[in-house]
């Protein structure tokens, strides 16, 4: 299958990237023109960069009109900087570039499109979330993220493209922002550091990053039309998280548990119900946490291991 993602220099993408790849799709990958590769680097030789930018879209009419993907996986976002997206302006010109997209892509033929966002379109205080859930935003990213899935899948209605809006909860790995609280954690323990995760009462659905690409690949490989959740069904709390990196490396005891406050902000409860990704697609989440955790872990080793400033 020939498809067309953006984002693919992102945390997410760059694995979906990667899987593509592995499965034999011939990818066509939006990148800014002042984007850093690194992430794909192993994969870059195997798939078509296409230097653009969904802010200037028209231009990539005429490649779009030659190449007709027959999917598209739409990741590409305003930049999910911790503090900073949840109001940030750039979401509503993610909104208007991804209703630009959508147009674009049905011209080019294009037969499916999946989408990606976020488990704060729901109202969070049911805890548990399904695709019934009532959505209830709370910030401009969770509703711009919610217009464009709506507007998206009513498009569908009109032109026969099949999109698939899939809703993702909390999300980890190699690759990773070193902002977000996985590697925050650690990090601070690699290096001897006492961590205290704010809100650690909180609970979280947390998923290993190359199973949510896998979750989006077989989407596109399915007959799921509208909303999907993609998390792991398995609610766990910030402090138990940690906890289990600190067991993992040998280091629970700078787990400041005692102060694990409340403090951070959002929901107190939100997990996902994943009962609707299962029973359309072969996904299955994975057995244990504490294998993606390793994973995640070594990675940052390594990565570690080859920087020239180490720990410091």
């Amino acid at each position: 299958m020939r498809v067309f993602i953006t984002g693919a220099t992102g945390f997410i993408g760059s694995h979906l990237t990667r899987l593509l790849v592995q499965h034999g799709y011939e990818v066509y990958a939006l990148v800014r023109p002042t984007a850093d590769l690194w992430r794909i680097a192993d994969v870059v030789p195997s798939i078509q960069i296409v230097r653009g930018d969904l802010g200037s879209l028209e231009g990539l009419v005429p490649f779009l009109n030659e190449i007709r993907p027959r999917g598209c996986f739409h990741l590409a976002w305003y930049p999910a900087v911790p503090g900073k997206y949840l109001m940030a302006r750039g979401n509503l010109e993610m909104l208007e570039a991804g209703i630009r997209l959508a147009r674009y892509l049905t011209n080019a033929g294009c037969e499916v499109l999946v989408g990606t966002g976020t488990c704060l379109e729901y109202d969070t205080e049911f805890g548990y979330l399904s695709e019934s859930t009532p959505s209830k935003p709370q910030s401009l990213y969770a509703a711009t993220k919610l217009a464009l899935g709506m507007a998206m899948t009513h498009w569908a209605t009109v032109t026969g493209l099949r999109v698939v809006w899939a809703r993702l909860f909390q999300e980890f790995g190699p690759f990773e922002d070193e902002r977000r609280l996985v590697p925050l954690v650690i990090l601070s323990l690699l290096r001897n550091e006492r961590f205290r995760p704010l809100g650690g009462r909180q609970v979280r659905d947390y998923l290993p990053v190359e199973e949510v690409a896998e979750a989006l690949r077989l989407l596109m490989e399915s007959d799921v039309r509208g909303p999907v959740n993609v998390g792991s069904g398995m609610p766990i709390s910030v402090l138990e998280l940690a906890r289990k990196i600190g067991s993992a490396l040998g280091r629970a005891h700078l787990i400041d548990a005692e102060d694990a406050s409340d403090e951070a902000a959002g929901p107190a409860f939100i997990c996902a119900g994943n009962r609707y990704l299962q029973t359309q697609t072969p996904w299955r989440p994975p057995i244990t946490l504490e294998r993606g955790l390793t994973r995640t872990i070594e990675w940052w080793e390594k990565r570690l291991g080859e920087s020239p400033h180490g720990l410091a």
